[in-house]
């Protein structure tokens, strides 16, 4: 599976754009770690280490591209393991899934902590060139 916009946020989007539904964006975005591809509903291959961190995106979005303002870090990882992909969602826990993406990232050990620097947290759309 791509990774990418949930199907609902989405559907969400384009009849929104598209036939004038409004949309009620999430109030906050919360990343999760993943040891592999996500899946359509943002469930697989979820890490260890399953702390949800919320991202912050203090500047406008430019070129359909946005990234994080705000250092993401999970304190002493609660496993050895690599992690490779996360998940985007409007909560801290249960939520909605957003969105997903891949990450490259060095292994960790249980105890590591994980950073996200700024501007390290890519999000983006393809746009008309």
């Amino acid at each position: 599976m791509a990774e990418g916009l949930s199907s609902g946020t989405a559907n969400a989007i384009l009849n929104a754009l598209c036939r004038s539904t409004p949309w009620t964006e999430p109030d906050e975005v919360w990343v999760q770690l993943h040891t592999a591809a996500p899946g359509a509903a943002g469930t697989d291959a979820a890490a260890t280490e399953a702390d949800r961190i919320q991202a912050t995106f203090g500047t406008n979005a430019s070129s359909g591209a946005i990234s994080n303002t705000a250092t993401l870090t999970w304190s002493s990882v609660a496993g050895a393991e690599d992690y490779t992909h996360f998940s985007a969602w409007s909560a801290s826990t249960s939520g909605t899934f957003l969105f997903s993406g891949t990450m490259t990232a060095n292994a960790v050990m249980i105890g590591d902590d994980f950073v996200i620097p700024i501007g390290d947290l890519d999000v983006s759309l393809n746009i008309a060139s």
